[in-house]
């Protein structure tokens, strides 16, 4: 075969070689079926296994995989998605054809909808279908994914991303797909290289091909002299990226000296078992949504030990905790609203959180109980009007007086707020925030009216949109004026081609993925604000 040359968007950097997988798969034959009851059994103890399956991996996710796992079991687990299927079923058709049609008429409706937040669902639909069918013994047969392999599909749900081995190297690409979706922060995080946007059907990717996601090059079938070429170029990233993981412990300082704070974002500490408090300047982003993933809540003292170690693992250094961030596409059974007409808008964040003053306070008390540790600081999420701020700051007085009067040690941690709803960002000088945090995602596609998982739409979610920028530098320049500090710890932050717009809008503190920290300090060494 000729060598073949295919371009598509950049959305996780690195170079990789192998043979391509397709997943895109065929639909499988209908099985033949039981009496109904037998068939509305089936198809529960289906759904039960998938149920189970997804949290298996959640249970193991080192990040806020878990949260978006959490996404998919929720609606599995709401009884409005099978209805239609059990209404098949009881009228005479197989489980498997009932729940197929049932699910691909969702789908549809998905991604028909006028709301692109439904749009990038689609995939999660798509997998869920799958995953009951496969358990229903009428699944198309999926092909095996070696280690190494270069996976190419339409678009790749985070479950299906979770469940492949990329310890060996391997690479994705989607013919659709976003840079901002979730799947791809997934792969930056776990430095998978991936291209998206290539526009092209993922059956015509075979053979053997090498993949350029650092400027979303794919060739097909390479020739000597292209294979040379490529090899020379990921020697040089590799030799880079090594040079920068050398220097991983040392400040971070642009070329003309201006000191850069790069802290580190997590979701569960046992994240930090492998890395250094020495290599970071602290934790700008704990991510809390994995403690509610379980399918129950938390209790205080479960929350405290977790924060406890947090706060004792950054060794003095300051330890940035968000209170629970549901909703939208991080479900929590039993807390979070079903059926929103569109739940990016809905009730998330710290909305939700006083919606529950309960279990808002149990949060708040394990954090104040877990600053007595260390550097311990609140930080709401989605936070839009003043009144949100003042009362959790209320609610915080309230459970502090509580502590204190029932004998418990505990220190009351500073309150600062995640400025990712562009009305907080605009009126920022009306926020009595003991710090800011600029959430580049939400920010981005509330600014930019795109969604982060729509692939028609994924050039106008970007976070160095002139509009975006603008409202970074408007919190800046409050910041300094008050004398609070802003950080950024939104994905943006760990993209190097990002470093210099976000430094030169006068942010001095960034917080990024661990897989980014080395990359980020680096991009950082190579700015020269002073031209």
């Amino acid at each position: 075969m000729p060598e073949a040359r295919h371009h598509g968007r950049p959305a996780a950097p690195g170079f990789a070689s192998g043979r391509v997988v397709t997943l895109d798969m065929a639909v499988a034959e209908r099985r033949a079926g039981g009496d109904r009851e037998q068939e509305m059994t089936a198809l529960r103890a289906a759904v039960v296994k998938a149920v189970t399956e997804l949290s298996a991996l959640a249970a193991e996710a080192d990040d806020d995989a878990a949260g978006i796992l959490g996404f998919q079991i929720a609606l599995l687990e709401d009884d409005a998605l099978s209805e239609p299927a059990f209404a098949a079923i009881a009228s005479g058709i197989p489980a498997d054809a009932a729940w197929r049609d049932a699910l691909d008429d969702e789908i549809a409706g998905y991604r028909a909808g006028e709301d692109e937040t439904f749009h990038a669902r689609a995939a999660d639909l798509a997998d869920l279908r799958d995953r009951v069918l496969d358990h229903l013994g009428a699944g198309a047969i999926a092909p095996d994914v070696t280690r190494g392999s270069i996976v190419a599909a339409t678009d790749l749900p985070p479950s299906r991303f979770l469940a492949i081995d990329w310890r060996a190297g391997g690479a994705v690409l989607l013919s659709e797909g976003s840079r901002n979706s979730h799947v791809a922060m997934l792969a930056r995080a776990r430095g998978v290289p991936m291209i998206v946007g290539l526009g092209i059907d993922p059956i015509r990717l075979a053979g053997e091909a090498l993949v350029d996601a650092t400027c979303g090059e794919l060739v097909l079938d390479p020739a000597p002299a292209t294979r040379a070429d490529f090899e020379a170029r990921r020697r040089s990233h590799e030799h880079g990226a090594t040079q920068a993981a050398i220097r991983i412990g040392d400040p971070a300082v642009t070329a003309d000296g201006v000191a850069v704070a790069v802290h580190i974002n997590v979701a569960s500490p046992d994240e930090l078992a492998s890395l250094s408090p020495a290599i970071c300047d602290g934790i700008g982003l704990v991510r809390t949504e994995f403690l509610f993933s379980g399918g129950s809540l938390p209790d205080e003292e479960a929350q405290y030990r977790v924060y406890r170690r947090l706060a004792e693992w950054s060794n003095g250094k300051p330890v940035t905790i968000r209170t629970l961030d549901a909703g939208g596409d991080k479900p929590v059974v039993g807390l979070t609203t079903a059926g929103e007409s569109n739940p990016f808008l809905g009730v998330r964040g710290v909305r939700l959180s006083l919606s529950y003053p309960d279990v808002f306070a149990v949060q708040l008390r394990a954090l104040a109980r877990a600053a007595c540790h260390g550097k311990v600081r609140i930080m709401l999420p989605m936070v839009t009007l003043p009144d949100e701020l003042e009362a959790a700051r209320a609610l915080l007085d309230k459970e502090m007086a509580a502590l204190r009067a029932a004998g418990v040690a505990a220190e009351r941690p500073p309150l600062g707020i995640m400025v990712e709803v562009p009305a907080a960002a605009l009126a920022i000088e009306r926020f009595d925030a003991a710090f800011f945090s600029v959430g580049s995602n939400d920010l981005t596609q509330y600014v930019t009216a795109a969604g982060r998982d729509i692939a028609a739409v994924a050039d106008l979610a970007d976070p160095l949109n002139a509009a975006v920028l603008r409202l970074i530098r408007l919190v800046v320049e409050h910041g300094h004026a008050s004398g609070r500090e802003v950080s950024l710890c939104g994905d943006a932050g760990g993209d190097p081609a990002a470093i210099e717009a976000l430094l030169r809008t006068g942010l001095r503190s960034l917080s990024v993925a661990p897989a980014a920290l080395a990359a980020t300090k680096a991009a950082i060494g190579r700015t020269d604000l002073g031209q």
